[in-house]
């Protein structure tokens, strides 16, 4: 193993991409399904707003109106039925804790620490994966292969502490690191943008009233920017963008110091201790990240 080897997701166990994969269809459905609720919500409100009679008095844009109420309670229905959120954040959790188990095991982290053999550390890899997966909710995360470790995380585990700190902290805590850093810069400028765009609506909606209340105009302006205003709101609550951009700054500063707490450690067993330490810290930030999301599963 070089020092450009890492351990990539195809070098973990397939509890990991199952996991993931579980994950990441989950939160595509949980995203996709209240933006489209949001954008329902807004459609109904324009078109409230006008009216064209067709036929024997019948107003279309009312009609339009009724079947987007009714699409929207289809789709709450089946929100509620199907539950996204349930295989986004469970799935996630499991994914990450299959994730940090792996590192602790193929850097010789506690428990797995390279006093063990290596029948004594797999034997207890796979006795906690087996834990993991009785904590998982059956229904998020379906296992489809055995459980055990990979050839890379052998490997790995097998070279030298010199090799495994070096790697350890490039590819685990310094992917890490980058990971949070960018995700903390993306979400102060998403909350920004939607904010800036809250208080446009809103200046526009103060413009609008005053002209409907003038006589102006006749259509329901207000309405419709109140429903922008609404839409726009609930996005910003469920993205949480300022709660997760403070999360991962802090997530950041705090994996600074870890780097820097582990790159001078030359000994098996004070290094055995701290990168679990350090493992603990991923964990920790995670489990945060979910508690925070409100999913604890049920």
């Amino acid at each position: 193993m070089t020092d450009d080897q890492r351990l990539h997701s195809s070098d973990l166990p397939e509890l990991f991409r199952v996991a993931d994969a579980a994950s990441l269809e989950g939160q595509r459905l949980s995203i996709r399904g209240t933006r489209l609720r949001l954008v329902l919500a807004v459609a109904a409100a324009v078109l409230a707003a006008v009216s064209l009679e067709i036929g024997d008095g019948w107003d279309l844009p009312a009609l339009i109106v009724a079947v987007i109420f009714l699409g929207t309670l289809v789709l709450e229905i089946w929100l509620l039925g199907r539950r996204p959120e349930r295989d986004w954040y469970d799935g996630r959790a499991l994914a990450e804790s299959v994730k940090t188990l792996s590192w602790r095991y193929a850097v010789a982290a506690t428990p797995f620490s390279a006093s063990l053999s290596d029948e004594q550390a797999e034997r207890h890899y796979v006795s906690a994966a087996e834990k993991l997966i009785d904590d998982a909710p059956a229904t998020s995360v379906i296992v489809t292969a055995p459980l055990g470790v990979t050839d890379a995380m052998r490997a790995l585990r097998h070279t030298g502490l010199t090799t495994r700190r070096d790697l350890y902290l490039k590819n685990r805590i310094g992917d890490q690191l980058t990971w949070y850093s960018t995700k903390a810069r993306f979400n102060a400028d998403r909350a920004r943008r939607w904010r800036l765009a809250l208080i446009l609506i809103e200046a526009l909606g103060v413009i609008a009233a005053s002209l409907r209340a003038s006589g102006v105009v006749d259509v329901d302006l207000p309405g419709i920017l109140a429903a922008l205003l609404g839409a726009g709101t609930a996005w910003l609550a469920v993205r949480q963008y300022d709660a997760q951009s403070r999360a991962y700054a802090f997530a950041a500063k705090d994996l600074g110091t870890i780097h820097n707490g582990l790159r001078t450690i030359d000994s098996e067993t004070e290094w055995a201790v701290h990168a679990a330490d350090a493992e603990e810290a991923i964990s920790r930030e995670h489990t945060m990240w979910r508690a925070s999301r409100g999913a604890y599963g049920g």
